[in-house]
Formats: C-alpha cells, structure tokens, sequence
C-alpha cells in the first residue's frame, strides 16, 4: 500500500510538472504573430489580387492611419478621394464589411469580410505592412 501511494504521488508530481511546463508555452505563444499569418491568408484569399497588382489598387503599405484616396499615382474615385475618411481601424473594419456602404460610389468591388475575428486578423497583417516593402 506505501509503495502505491508513493507510486500515485510520483506520478501525480511528474503530470503537474508537465502541466506547468506546458503553461509556459502557452502563456509565451506569440498571439500577434499568429493574427498576422492568419491575416496574411485572408489577404491572399480575399485583396492580393488586386493589391498586389499596382494598376489595379494602391499598395496597402502603411495603410493604417494614412487619408484614403491620398497615395500618389493611383486613380481613386472622387467618391474616395473625397470623403474625408483616415483609414483608422474602426475606418477599416466598416471598410473591410461593407466598402460600398462605407464610401458609396467607391471603385473597389466589393469584399464583404464580415467575421470580427477574421478582421481582427487582417487588420493585424495590414498594421504589419507599415515598413516593409510587402503590398
């Protein structure tokens, strides 16, 4: 019987240790980073075809917080350039839902991404364009 409880303590000590060492990582796991490779998916899926292609739609670098309409060499539609819209987060997500409600009259077809977490993903990808040379 001494033997089984000190069996059933070693085993219980050595599943605890594993939890809290797996705790570890799951405390550490790199969230941000994840959001962005999950919203560099939805960018493939659902706006490089057109952003990547320059003659097609502006570059998306350093989107967050610029004036819509505002990059050079890009035709914008007036109803864009026009509307007085900075491309803020919340700018975006009502932009990423619905464009053609947001800004009527707009060029871009419409992408209608309506799941939050899917948002919240792209949003993380375009917030990590601001420096690179990405699309």
């Amino acid at each position: 019987m001494r033997y089984a409880s000190t069996l059933v303590l070693s085993v219980v000590g050595i599943v605890a240790a594993a939890v809290a060492a797996s705790a570890q990582y799951i405390y550490e796991f790199p969230m941000l980073q994840a959001e962005q490779a999950a919203g560099r998916k939805i960018f493939n899926d659902h706006c490089a075809a057109c952003h990547t292609q320059k003659t097609f739609a502006p570059s998306l670098q350093g989107v967050v917080g610029r004036q819509a309409g505002s990059l050079a060499g890009f035709p914008y539609s007036d109803a864009l350039k026009n509307s007085g819209l900075a491309w803020t987060e919340d700018n975006l997500r009502k932009w990423i839902a619905d464009n053609t409600h947001t800004v009527p009259n707009t060029r871009m077809p419409h992408v209608s991404i309506t799941d939050p977490a899917e948002q919240i993903y792209l949003l993380a990808y375009l917030k990590s364009l601001k420096g690179s040379k990405a699309h």
